[in-house]
């Protein structure tokens, strides 16, 4: 029961690393608040752990606030909603795609920081967790809009785990590499035995990774045995980015 007593809001909780994240915080003794755009999803995410739910969209600040507002007291933060396009090459990745890309997997990070900070701040406490990805330390060719949205969010993690130090906010991020989520076609392109393979054949462990996972590692950060960790990016990759 290592987060017995904390109240933690995880985006994008609905499915995959999110869903995972969502679980096992309960598991632990927290209060989870699952926040989605789909509002069935995390409805029901909730329901199977006894937390509760509401629907946001993370690049909207209107939509955020009444997160924050809905969600009281926050002592976790997991900011792992997060998009990406499908592989092309650079120059032919739409300028709508683009923006949706920075607007879910960069400016959520601001927004909620605007949301949740101050509260944090005043209590001289709380933890952040921001998940990014093993794509904004070593890119793969043809995701490149992608990649750089989470090298900003990797520099924007340790940015903030400076700033709010003093403050008594540590600041961490998970780097998952390509997981069994409903994300994994969108980057693959396609879903098919060639791909899949082609994938694993830059994971040196051999396997995709699971919202259990990504989950234990953000645990593991947000909980007080990480009390001295704070700006860092922890790779869950098995071995990629060796």
């Amino acid at each position: 029961m290592r987060l017995q007593g904390r109240r933690a809001v995880v985006t994008g909780a609905a499915s995959g690393f999110g869903a995972g994240i969502a679980r096992r915080f309960a598991q632990e003794g927290a209060d989870v608040l699952v926040a989605d755009l789909s509002g069935a999803g995390a409805r029901e995410v909730a329901a199977g752990i006894g937390g509760r739910w509401a629907e946001v969209d993370v690049g909207d600040r209107a939509s955020v606030g009444a997160l924050a507002e809905a969600a009281g007291e926050t002592d976790i933060l997991v900011n792992n909603a997060g998009i990406t396009h499908l592989p092309g090459p650079l120059e032919d990745v739409e300028e709508e795609v683009f923006d949706r890309v920075l607007r879910v997997n960069a400016k959520s990070v601001y927004l909620t920081a605007r949301a949740f900070v101050p509260g944090m701040k005043a209590r001289g406490t709380g933890a952040i967790c921001n998940i990014a990805s093993t794509a904004g330390v070593s890119p793969r060719p043809n995701l490149s809009w992608y990649n750089a949205s989470k090298g900003w969010m990797i520099t924007a993690t340790k940015a903030m785990a400076v700033e709010l130090a003093p403050f008594g906010v540590r600041v961490n991020a998970v780097n998952p590499v390509a997981g069994e989520t409903p994300l994994l076609k969108s980057f693959m392109g396609e879903d098919t035995p060639q791909m899949r393979a082609r994938f694993l054949s830059t994971i040196p462990i051999g396997r995709f990774s699971t919202p259990a996972d990504i989950a234990a590692a953000a645990l593991f950060l947000c909980s007080d045995e990480a009390s001295m960790v704070t700006g860092v990016a922890m790779e869950v990759d098995g071995g990629r980015c060796i």
